[in-house]
């Protein structure tokens, strides 16, 4: 395999999933230059003599998944609070110990879940959270691809509040078009009952000062609506139209409880969801509308949520769970189709953090692909490439991961983070919070 960027090289005897309805599958090869795919075909294309070839045999090219909400530096409380409901969870567990996250527990965090998001075949990951000058340290040490945002949580004083939203003014201009270009940066109130109204209007008026995009928690669970009813009037849809975050190009994360009225303004404005089956079921939040967004043309995109409410971040399981669920609740069968599920994991998941250039197999696109080994058990027989990435694939499948056309997992070993050293340190850091 090619370990390191080649300004040119092809892949010769591949099977690569290009997703078009025509023709979902392609056999053949694959050019790439620098950092971008520039041929995919079933010929060979004309290249010179000494090009560096890659033999795809046994092996199935997938877009690089893209995991569109997240909190990695929450990997340090993976299984410290689980079987809890969400507001349980999160103020009598989850926030208590994040007070008393240094800078290091949050680098040491995300570095485990970035190497266990690159091993499972994640190349793009949206990451929210507090102390984000680390998240971005360890996307540019890592080669993976980030849109990374500073999450704030408006529970304290005037002055405080506007601390945060400085820092995460701040964060977004310096890290924004960073790491090669694989950073980009949004705007994140973390969500309308964690931050006022008149809060969150200084939110988007920064997002229009820097012309970026904005990301909030949304309509997780019932509690959460009815709380935002009564104290503002308003479904937390109409509430944040009314703010002014839909003037800016949106994505939510959940989205879970939403009527007729609000998925049209969604689809109106073209605000991205991202769905998290995994994280919604275990914290008993509900079931997405995720068909009834789609048909309505909501961009409806997939993300893991934080390692500490999934508890992993395998994208092939939230595809597989997208694919079933829906099936499940609706008694339909096509509901969401495994090629559909394959889609929210790549190229929706790309629209939906503005990223013209990712999640396809194209010439153009960017070389942000996996290899999968087909040569397993289950894999067999090879009769339905699309079907068995959904239903029959896991995280554990990704043998090699190129990001930007630089390899960073080859045999399924990360060649850009030490992974012994981060176990190491990751546990450590548990150990320290527990004794803080």
């Amino acid at each position: 395999m090619v370990n390191d960027k080649a300004q040119k090289w092809i892949i010769k005897n591949g099977t690569f999933a290009v997703l078009n309805n025509e023709q979902p599958v392609l056999k053949g090869y694959m050019l790439v230059e620098d950092d971008l795919i520039t041929y995919i075909g079933e010929d060979m294309p004309v290249v010179g003599e000494d090009i560096p070839v890659v033999d795809g045999s046994h092996l199935l090219f997938l877009p690089g998944l893209v995991n569109t909400h997240g909190h990695a530096a929450m990997s340090l409380l993976r299984g410290y609070g689980d079987d809890l409901s969400l507001q349980v969870w999160l103020q009598e567990k989850m926030w208590p110990m994040e007070e008393k996250f240094t800078s290091e527990d949050v680098y040491w965090g995300t570095s485990l879940s970035v190497l266990e998001m690159l091993k499972g075949g994640t190349t793009t990951f949206l990451d929210m959270y507090d102390q984000m000058d680390q998240v971005a340290k360890v996307v540019q040490e890592s080669g993976i691809r980030g849109v990374l945002t500073r999450g704030v949580i408006g529970f304290c004083s005037a002055e405080v509040q506007q601390h945060k939203l400085q820092e995460a003014i701040t964060f977004a201009k310096n890290w924004n078009g960073q790491a090669e270009g694989r950073i980009t940066t949004m705007m994140s109130p973390h969500a309308p009952y964690t931050c006022p109204p008149d809060y969150f209007e200084k939110f988007v008026q920064a997002a229009h000062d820097l012309d970026l995009p904005m990301h909030t928690h949304m309509s997780e669970t019932l509690s959460e609506v009815a709380q935002n009813v009564a104290d503002y009037g308003l479904r937390p849809v109409q509430h944040l139209e009314k703010l002014g975050m839909f003037t800016r190009p949106s994505i939510v994360a959940h989205g879970v409880h939403l009527n007729d009225e609000e998925i049209e303004i969604l689809a109106t404005h073209q605000v991205g969801v991202s769905h998290n089956p995994g994280s919604n079921l275990k914290l008993a939040s509900g079931i997405a509308r995720v068909t009834d967004l789609l048909k309505a043309g909501v961009p409806v995109s997939l993300g893991t949520d934080g390692p500490a409410s999934n508890n992993n971040l395998d994208m092939f399981e939230e595809m597989r769970l997208a694919a079933l669920i829906h099936k499940g609740v609706s008694g339909d069968p096509t509901a969401i189709p495994a090629a559909e599920a394959l889609r929210m994991g790549t190229i929706y998941g790309a629209k939906s953090l503005f990223l013209d250039t990712v999640g396809r197999l194209a010439p153009g696109m960017k070389a942000d692909f996996i290899a999968l080994n087909t040569d397993q058990a289950h894999f067999l027989p090879h009769t339905d490439f699309i079907s068995h990435s959904i239903y029959s694939a896991s995280a554990k499948d990704v043998e090699h991961v190129w990001v930007d056309g630089k390899q960073v997992v080859k045999n399924g070993v990360c060649l850009t983070l030490d992974e012994e050293r981060i176990h190491h340190e990751a546990q450590s850091a548990f150990e320290g919070l527990l004794n803080r």
